[in-house]
């Protein structure tokens, strides 16, 4: 069943994909201490990231960059740890897979901090709000509150997305000293989500010196047609950026002159607070 657009929506969405980190599976050259297991296994756990349905040994093989004799034998190895389960076949991960994920989030106190603010943050703007960090050239989600779904994906804990044309992505790379913030400007792949997305260098080296001068970014409808984000950074006691925090919210609803009026105070009170409850997190 179709539903109708709300006044003042963008009707049509460009897709996103929700990117996914990648391990080598090749050892760097000189290096003995590199485990190549190690990191082939991570890498067939990761291609089933985007899959719909089970993989084959073929399949796996071909998204994880291997030979299928290594993707075999990696999936066997799963099998028997009951991380994955085989028939006729085919591959699936099994729930196991996710304590993984919660061994980290459960280490990791500015997620443990973040949630009970971030469902405040919604409950008061009645919109979705998200604690994420930067990853190299891309942002994880490790705590969101959602009140509805905005993009045409479905975002939780453990999603990435590009930093280069999200609000809070923007807000860390801003954050960075200078040498790693080129470093990453060098290197990053700008893709044109939308017609409105940065896709110049130059233009996206001037809109992270705005945010490092103004202390918070506004994205408007780079990702997607029809988002807005407003994001602010999450600061230690010292200082240090260790994370950001945004609140996504349609276009149609909400202009930046009330995001930066009516959201952005509550946001920054919502990042003091985080700030204060960490402390002396690691960055």
């Amino acid at each position: 069943m179709k539903r109708r657009a709300a006044a003042g929506s963008v009707p049509k969405r460009t897709p996103v994909r929700v990117a996914r980190g990648r391990v080598p599976a090749r050892r760097p050259t000189g290096d003995p201490d590199y485990m190549l297991s190690l990191a082939r296994g991570l890498s067939v756990i990761r291609a089933f990231a985007d899959a719909r349905t089970p993989l084959s040994v073929a399949g796996v093989a071909r998204a994880a960059g291997l030979s299928r004799a290594a993707a075999r034998r990696c999936l066997y190895t799963l099998v028997q740890l009951g991380y994955a389960a085989s028939a006729d076949g085919l591959f699936t991960l099994t729930p196991a897979v996710l304590t993984l994920g919660y061994a980290y989030l459960g280490s990791t106190s500015i997620a443990r901090v973040a949630q009970p603010v971030l469902e405040r943050v919604s409950e008061t703007l009645h919109e979705s709000s998200s604690l994420a960090v930067l990853d190299g050239d891309e942002i994880v989600y490790l705590a969101r509150a959602a009140t509805r779904r905005i993009l045409s994906i479905g975002l939780s804990v453990g999603s990435r997305l590009p930093a280069a044309c999200t609000s809070m992505g923007r807000v860390l790379l801003a954050a960075l000293p200078p040498a790693p913030r080129s470093a990453v400007l060098a290197r990053v792949k700008l893709v044109r989500h939308t017609p409105r997305t940065i896709v110049d260098r130059a233009r996206l080296r001037a809109a992270l010196d705005r945010v490092a001068g103004q202390g918070y970014a506004i994205v408007d409808q780079e990702l997607e047609l029809g988002l807005r984000s407003l994001a602010v950074p999450v600061r230690r006691t010292d200082g240090q950026v260790v994370a950001a925090i945004n609140v996504g919210v349609h276009a149609g609803r909400t202009d930046a002159a009330t995001l930066e009026r009516d959201f952005l105070p509550v946001l920054r009170h919502a990042a003091a607070e985080i700030g204060e409850a960490i402390r002396h997190a690691p960055a």
